[in-house]
């Protein structure tokens, strides 16, 4: 096989130039359809221009709304772990009851693992803790 070095380079590079505009472009796809500021006639020229024009279109669009493109991304990220948190507070406070009860088992476990309490206390005492 007859491939030299120098060729296995540059066909790697531009492999990796491919693939890392083939992101570039969906992540400008994406930015403007995520966009709410945005009209419809606003995300139509876009997307026309990144499509009908893709090295024009994505430099203008990078120089023209770069910026907002990363704020927005950054309030989209912030907005989900907001909503992340809210989520688990929620969850978390539907079975807020039973976190009291399984400390209370897991220190009446450590007693009784320690030698502080007998069997017997524990039965009595993991009773109490899941009637009350």
């Amino acid at each position: 096989m007859d491939y030299p070095l120098l060729n296995v380079f540059w066909t790697v590079m531009w492999v990796f130039l491919w693939v890392m505009w083939f992101m570039l472009l969906f992540r400008i796809i994406g930015d403007i359809f995520r966009d709410d500021s945005l009209s419809g006639w606003g995300k139509a020229g876009w997307t026309a221009l990144v499509v009908v024009l893709p090295f024009l279109g994505c430099f203008v669009y990078l120089i023209a709304r770069g910026k907002g493109m990363g704020q927005r991304t950054l309030d989209r990220a912030r907005r989900n772990e907001r909503e992340f948190q809210e989520h688990v507070r929620a969850a978390a406070g539907a079975s807020g009851g039973t976190t009291g009860h399984v400390e209370e088992l897991s220190k009446l476990a450590d007693l009784k693992n320690h030698g502080d309490i007998t069997a017997a206390e524990y039965e009595r005492a993991k009773e109490k803790v899941l009637v009350g």
